[in-house]
């Protein structure tokens, strides 16, 4: 079993959910939190401002900082060591298919991921439901919900919860077709890289 996890989280800034706006990565090795990383992104998209009002980002923050595609290289051996982790993964596992299909780039074509929100319906039934801050105030956790870095921490303190109370991650590990963009019927440990997207 793998005992390296990267909890990520991605806003983006519109309805698209195409492009990224901000990214937060979280790293829990060893039972504990290792390294962070933190970055506005200029999405180069158009903002909504039901997004703006949600996340607190505008398009005068993100004009001069890096692109997805200028962030790549960075990220992207961070996300490649260790099984991926989010809260409604799904959805932040979409968005950063569609960026790397939009910016031409080619990546894994599965990624093994895991998503705390599903964990922690399967383990904590007894809640009213599995939001991000309503399982960060049943574990009393700090949260600037919405902020990337914050919330992917969250994520990581909570996977780490379960954890440490015994869960067994594998029954949750799904696989996430990246050139499909939508999560893979069977389940799948490995990392399937080099295929064209």
């Amino acid at each position: 079993m793998c005992h390296r996890y990267i909890a990520f989280d991605v806003e983006t800034p519109n309805y698209a959910n195409n492009r990224i706006s901000a990214l937060g990565i979280t790293v829990v090795e060893n039972g504990r939190l290792t390294e962070s990383f933190y970055s506005l992104v200029n999405p180069e998209a158009q903002f909504a401002p039901f997004h703006m009002e949600l996340t607190g980002i505008t398009p005068d923050m993100v004009k001069n900082q890096p692109t997805f595609g200028d962030l790549w290289h960075t990220i992207e051996p961070i996300l490649h060591s260790g099984l991926l982790v989010a809260h409604n993964a799904p959805f932040d596992m979409a968005v950063l298919a569609k960026c790397l299909r939009d910016y031409g780039i080619t990546w894994c074509a599965n990624v093994p991921y895991v998503c705390t929100c599903q964990i922690s319906r399967r383990l904590l039934p007894q809640l009213p439901n599995h939001r991000l801050d309503t399982l960060c105030r049943y574990f009393h956790l700090n949260l600037h919900h919405h902020r990337a870095d914050s919330d992917s921490q969250a994520c990581a303190e909570i996977l780490l919860r379960h954890l440490r109370s015994g869960a067994y991650l594998s029954p949750f590990i799904r696989t996430y077709d990246m050139i499909h963009i939508c999560t893979a019927k069977s389940s799948g440990f490995g990392w399937n890289c080099g295929s064209a997207q």
